[in-house]
C-alpha cells in the first residue's frame, strides 16, 4: 500500500494509524492491519504491533504469521513461540507462511528444539514438507541448534537442492565444528552443478581458516579466482585471515595490498595476522599507518594492538593505546579492553596494575578476573590466585566455571589442599555441576595424593564424559593405585564407553607399574583394534613391555614406529638398560644422535642407569663426561646415578672426590648412593668420616633415612639409629609400606604384608597353592 511505503519514521506510522482508526478500516479490513503490524515492528516498536493485532476482532492464520515474523525480527523469540502455541490452540488450519518464522524462532535457542520437532511433525502432517522455504528453514533450525544429523536427514529428503539449501548445510557444519564435513559438502555441491555465490565462499574460506591446511586454502582461493568472484572487502578480509591461520603470512600481505578501499576490518585483520605470526613490531607499524590513513580503529583493532604491545613488553606504548581509546570514548569504563589490559600488564610484570584494572571493571567483566586468576595459578603464585578468588566472593561477584576450575588447579600442591577443600565446599553450596569444575576437583585431589577424595567426587558425577573417566583413571595410575586403574578401564571397556589415547596411555602405565604382562598384552591388542595408536601410546608400550620383562615385544613396538620422538629413543635405551644390554643401549644412543635427535637430560640419565645396571664403569665415565659436549649440565639425579656406579664398583674414594667437586651442594640422593656403596663393601670407616656431611642433610626421602638407620643398626650404632628415627618422626615421615601383586586370569590382585580380610585372599592363596604343587611335582620328577 503506497501510504505505508511513504512512512519513514515511527511518528508517521502513528499518524497513519490514527487516520485508519478514524476511517474505521482497521475494524473490517485485515490488509491494513497486517501492514500496520509490520510497519511498527520495522520501526522498532513490537509492542505497538502487538496492540494493533490484539485490537483486531478476527485475526486469521496469516495475521498470526505476520506478528510471529515481526517478533522474530525483534529477537522476541519466546513471544513468537507463545503466539504459535496460541494459534495452534485456536485453529487447525495453519498457513504454511507461519512455519518458516516459527522455525527461525526455534533456531534461536536449543531450549526450543523440542518445539521445533513438534512443528516439524505438524509440517509433515499438513503435507507442506516439500515447500523449499520450509525445508530450508528446517535445515537452518536443526543446524543452528547443534542437531546436525537431523539437518542432514532433511537435506537428504529434499527433492530439489538449490544454492540456499547447500549453503545452509555448509554453514551448519561449520557452526558445529565439523570443518572437514563442511568442505566435503562444498565439494559435493560443486560436483552437483550448483554454482556457489560470494556468501557461500566466505563460509568455505572461514572453514579453511579453522582447518589450517594451506593446500586446501590455496585450492579454495584458486576456485574463487577461476569463478571471477567480485573480491569485495568482506571476501578479501576472510582470505587474508585464512592465509594467516594457515601460516602463509606472505599471501595475507599480498591480499591486503590488493584491497582498494581498506576499512577498519581490513586493517584489523592484517594486524591480527601479524600477531598470529608473532610479528608484533609489524602489527604496531600497521596500526600507525592505519591512523595516518585516516581510518578510525574499532575496539577489536585496539584489542589486537594491545596484544602486540604485551607480546613484546611495550608497556608505555600499550598505555598510549589505552589512552587513545579513552580520548575517543571507545571504552570509557574498560568494559571491552579490560582483558587485553590485564594481559598487557601481566606480560610486562605489572601485576599490581592488573588488579587496578580489575577494581575498575568490578563485576562487569568476569573474563578479566578469570584471566588474572589463571595467570597467577600458572606462574605458581598460588596465594595471589586464591586471594583474588576470595576477593570475588567477598564482592559478591559470582565465580563462573572457569574461575572455579583455575582456583582449584592452583591448589594441586599437597600443602594447599585445605584451601582447595574450601573451594570444593563453595562448589557444593552453590550447586555447581559443571564438568570442567568436577574434573578439576578430581585432578586436584589426585595430584595431591588424596585418591579417595578424588574417587568420591568421581562417583558423585552422574553424567561422565571421556575426560572425566580419564581424569580418574590417571589419578589412580599416577598414585600407584594400578589395580584400581585397571579395574576402571575394564569397566569402561565392557560398558562400551568412549575411550581415547589418554585412556589407553593411563592403563598401559598402570600395567607397567605392577608388571602385569598378560593384561598389558590384552590392552595392546584392544589399542590396535581401536585404531588409536599414536607416538605417546607406542612409547608407553615400550616402557611397559620392558618393565614386564618382555624386551623382544618392546623392540618390536620400537621398530614398527613410523616416527620417533626423543622420549621414544629414551624409553628404548632405558629398556635395554633395565635388561643389562649395555651394548644395545649405547648402539641405540648412537642411532638417535645419527638421526639428528639431540640427547637431553633424560636420555643421559637412562644411559648412565644402563651403565649402572651392567656395571660398565668406563662407559659410565665416558657418557658422564660427554654430557657437556651436547650442552647438558649434570643435575643431582645424574650425579646420584654416577656416584652409585662408582660406589658399587668399589671406587669409593673417586665417588667421594666427585661429590666434593660438584658445582652445587649434594642432596640426600647423592650421599645415599655413596652410603649404599659403603654398606655393600663394608666400609663403615668412610661413613664415620662423612658423618658431619650426612648430619646436615634434610630431606623427606624416607628411603635415605631407612638405609642409613639400618646400617647403624647393623653396626650397633644405636645412638645414631635413634637419632635418625627421631628425625623421621619429627618430620612426620613414615616408611612407605610395600605390597605384592599377582595376576590371575588377566585380573590383578594387590595385597600388603599381613592383610587377610580381603575378598580375593582365598583366590590368591589357591593360586599360590597350585603353583607350589606344580613346583613339588617337578621336583619329584627330577629326582
Amino acid at each position: 500500500m503506497p501510504l505505508f511505503r511513504s512512512c519513514s519514521s515511527l511518528r508517521l506510522v502513528s499518524q497513519l494509524h490514527a487516520h485508519l482508526l478514524v476511517t474505521g478500516r482497521l475494524r473490517r479490513d485485515p490488509l491494513p492491519v497486517t501492514k500496520l503490524i509490520e510497519s511498527y515492528a520495522f520501526m522498532g516498536s513490537p509492542d505497538s504491533s502487538r496492540l494493533v493485532f490484539e485490537a483486531f476482532p478476527y485475526p486469521d492464520s496469516f495475521m498470526y504469521g505476520v506478528l510471529i515474523k515481526c517478533n522474530v525480527w525483534c529477537h522476541l523469540l519466546d513471544a513468537a513461540i507463545d503466539l504459535y502455541h496460541r494459534l495452534v490452540s485456536e485453529t487447525t488450519q495453519i498457513s504454511k507462511f507461519v512455519f518458516p518464522s516459527v522455525l527461525r524462532a526455534c533456531a534461536g535457542s536449543r531450549e526450543h528444539l523440542s518445539v521445533g520437532g513438534k512443528v516439524h511433525g505438524r509440517i509433515i502432517k499438513g503435507g507442506v514438507d516439500d515447500d523449499a522455504v520450509i525445508e530450508t528453514s528446517l535445515l537452518c533450525m536443526y543446524g543452528q541448534t547443534g542437531n546436525l544429523s537431523d539437518a542432514e536427514k532433511v537435506f537428504d529428503g529434499m527433492p530439489v537442492r538449490d544454492l540456499v539449501a547447500w549453503s545452509t548445510l555448509v554453514s551448519s557444519c561449520l557452526e558445529n565444528g565439523e570443518v572437514v564435513k563442511a568442505l566435503r559438502m562444498f565439494k559435493c555441491m560443486v560436483d552437483d552443478g550448483v554454482e556457489p555465490d560470494a556468501v557461500t565462499m566466505i563460509s568455505v574460506v572461514e572453514g579453511c581458516a579453522e582447518l589450517g591446511c594451506l593446500r586446501i586454502a590455496r585450492s579454495v582461493h584458486g576456485q574463487i579466482t577461476r569463478k571471477m568472484f567480485d573480491l569485495d572487502e568482506t571476501l578479501c578480509n576472510s582470505l587474508l585471515t585464512m592465509y594467516s591461520k594457515c601460516g602463509d603470512l606472505l599471501s595475507s600481505e599480498r591480499i591486503f595490498e590488493k584491497i582498494a578501499k581498506k576499512n577498519a576490518v581490513s586493517w584489523t585483520a592484517m594486524i591480527s595476522s601479524y600477531n598470529r605470526g608473532e610479528f608484533s613490531e609489524k602489527a604496531l607499524r600497521s596500526f600507525s599507518e592505519m591512523i595516518k590513513s585516516g581510518i578510525e580503529p574499532n575496539l577489536v583493532t585496539l584489542y589486537s594492538v594491545l596484544s602486540s604491545c604485551g607480546l613484546i613488553g611495550l608497556i608505555r606504548e600499550g598505555k598510549s593505546v589505552h589512552g587513545f581509546a579513552v580520548r575517543r570514548e571507545l571504552d570509557p569504563n574498560y568494559e571491552s579492553l579490560s582483558l587485553a589490559l590485564v594481559e598487557l600488564y601481566a606480560e610486562c610484570g605489572k601485576l599490581s596494575d592488573c588488579e587496578t584494572v580489575l577494581r575498575v571493571v568490578s563485576d562487569r567483566n568476569i573474563v578479566a578476573w578469570n584471566s588474572l586468576i589463571s595467570l597467577y595459578a600458572h606462574r605458581g603464585m598460588v596465594i595471589q590466585a586464591l586471594g583474588l578468588f576470595r576477593q570475588m566472593v567477598t564482592q559478591r561477584i559470582k565465580p563462573d566455571a572457569f574461575t572455579l576450575a583455575s582456583s582449584i588447579s592452583a591448589c594441586e600442591n599437597a600443602g594447599l589442599v585445605p584451601l582447595g577443600k574450601q573451594i570444593h565446599g563453595h562448589v557444593i553450596r552453590t550447586d555447581v555441576s559443571d564438568e570442567f569444575v568436577q574434573n578439576s576437583l578430581i585432578d586436584m585431589y589426585s595430584k595431591s595424593g588424596s585418591v579417595d577424595s578424588a574417587s568420591t567426587v568421581f562417583n558423585q558425577i552422574k553424567h561422565r564424559s571421556v575426560v572425566t573417566w580419564n581424569s580418574m583413571l590417571c589419578g589412580f595410575s599416577q598414585n600407584g593405585n594400578s589395580v584400581e586403574a585397571i579395574s576402571l578401564f575394564d569397566y569402561m571397556y565392557h560398558s562400551y564407553l568412549e575411550m581415547n589415547e589418554v585412556t589407553f596411555l593411563a592403563v598401559i602405565q598402570a600395567c607397567s607399574s605392577i608388571g602385569s604382562l598378560e593384561k598389558g598384552k590384552w590392552v595392546h591388542h584392544k589399542l590396535i583394534i581401536s585404531g588409536l595408536k599414536d607416538l605417546f601410546t607406542d612409547t608407553a608400550l615400550i616402557d611397559m613391555y620392558a618393565k614386564c620383562g618382555d624386551l623382544n615385544a618392546a623392540e618390536t613396538v620400537f621398530r614398527a614406529m613410523s616416527s620417533r620422538s626423543i622420549v621414544s629413543w629414551s624409553s628404548m635405551i632405558n629398556a635395554y638398560g633395565m635388561h643389562g644390554r649395555i651394548g644395545s643401549a649405547i648402539s641405540t644412543f648412537n642411532q638417535m644422535v645419527e638421526s639428528g635427535t639431540k640427547p637431553n637430560e633424560v636420555v643421559f640419565m637412562n644411559v648412565l642407569s644402563a651403565c649402572g645396571h651392567s656395571g660398565s664403569v668406563e662407559e659410565g665415565k665416558y657418557y658422564f663426561n660427554l654430557m657437556k659436549s651436547f650442552g647438558v649440565s649434570p643435575n643431582s639425579e645424574h650425579f646420584a646415578c654416577f656416584i652409585d656406579l662408582l660406589s658399587r664398583s668399589g671406587d669409593l674414594k673417586e665417588a667421594y672426590r666427585t661429590i666434593k667437586e660438584m658445582p652445587f651442594l649434594a642432596d640426600a640422593s647423592v650421599w645415599g648412593s655413596l652410603v649404599n656403596g659403603c654398606r655393600i663393601h663394608q666400609k663403615m670407616d668412610i661413613i664415620k668420616a662423612i658423618k658431619n656431611d650426612l648430619s646436615d642433610i634434610v630431606t623427606d626421602d624416607t628411603g635415605y633415612y631407612t638405609l642409613l638407620s639400618n646400617i647403624y643398626a647393623e653396626e650397633g650404632e644405636w645412638e645414631e639409629f635413634r637419632r635418625l628415627r627421631s628425625a623421621m618422626k619429627s618430620s612426620n615421615l613414615k616408611k612407605v609400606p610395600g605390597y605384592s601383586a599377582i595376576e590371575i586370569d588377566q585380573k590383578v590382585f594387590r595385597f600388603g604384608a599381613g592383610e587377610e580380610n580381603r575378598i580375593q585372599t582365598d583366590e590368591i592363596y589357591r593360586f599360590l597353592g597350585n603353583l607350589q604343587n606344580l613346583t613339588n611335582e617337578e621336583h619329584v620328577v627330577d629326582s
